[in-house]
């Protein structure tokens, strides 16, 4: 008998303009609900709602911050691969030839982790002064 109580076997249907359906829509995608039939159910029901805030504003901040991670990547990658060939060729004639590849490298790596040091502290300060 508890069991057929929990079911939910009884339907409500409800017609909406379009423009109140769209208010609707709105208000359900900023909630953590997936079904548009939970949030309404808990919004008849007089349920929490928790409603999720997105700062759009450091949207260019996280796509700045996903550039700069490729950055670092793809320098890491490069230095590592120098490296590599510096270990392999121990030794030998080319060793000479990796040591200045190696000091070409360093010399536009240390610009650019500049210029990522100083984009990471300017996002610092926008979020320091958003606390």
């Amino acid at each position: 008998m508890e069991n057929e109580e929990e079911n939910r076997s009884r339907i409500l249907l409800t017609r909406f303009k379009p423009a109140e359906f769209k208010l609707l829509d709105s208000r359900f995608k900023k909630t953590r609900f997936r079904k548009l039939s939970e949030y309404i159910r808990s919004v008849l029901l007089e349920k929490p709602i928790t409603v999720t805030y997105r700062d759009k504003s450091m949207d260019e901040v996280l796509e700045e911050l996903i550039l700069l991670r490729k950055e670092l990547n793809a320098i890491g990658n490069n230095l590592n691969q120098a490296v590599r060939n510096i270990n392999s060729a121990h030794g030998h004639a080319d060793t000479r030839l990796w040591v200045n590849l190696l000091g070409v490298i360093n010399g536009k790596l240390e610009p650019s982790i500049i210029q990522i040091k100083d984009q990471m502290n300017k996002y610092a300060d926008i979020w320091s002064q958003k606390l």
